[in-house]
This record gives C-alpha cells, structure tokens and sequence, in this order.
C-alpha cells in the first residue's frame, strides 16, 4: 500500500510543477557528481547514460521554469 504524502497548506494548482522543476534541476546538479565519478573509475558507458539522463533533467527543468513564467504572468504573478 502506497504511503500518502502529507497535505501542504501551500498547495496550489502551480505546487506540483514548482516541485518537479526543483527536483529536475537539483538532479542536473548531483547527476554530475556521478558522472565524473563513473569517468573516473572509466565507465564510459555509465558516464553517457548518466549524461543522457542530465539532458532530459535540464530540458525538463527549463520547460518546467517556462511553464511556471507563463502561469504566474497570467495570473498577474
């Protein structure tokens, strides 16, 4: 059974995206840290797919952040 998160009084329609955007780029930092320690240890192949994997992080974060601008200008943020 699926634990349940406690409810956040701050929660909005804009929270969950807030969160993933936060959680996308602190991935694009930390994954970093794994790749220099998979080049030095010289796993090319973990160090590339860990850096696929950061891509999709940024793009996801800057999409994220995007989105987030448009909401908040709409709503006179």
């Amino acid at each position: 059974m699926a634990e349940q998160e406690p409810s956040s009084p701050l929660k909005d329609k804009n929270y969950n995206l807030v969160w993933v955007v936060q959680q996308s780029l602190e991935n694009v930092f930390r994954l970093e840290t794994y790749i220099q320690d998979a080049e030095k240890q010289g796993d090319d192949e973990v160090a590339g797919w860990l850096r696929k994997i950061q891509e999709n992080n940024k793009k996801a974060g800057e999409q994220g952040k995007r989105m987030l601008a448009q909401r908040l200008q709409a709503e006179g943020g």
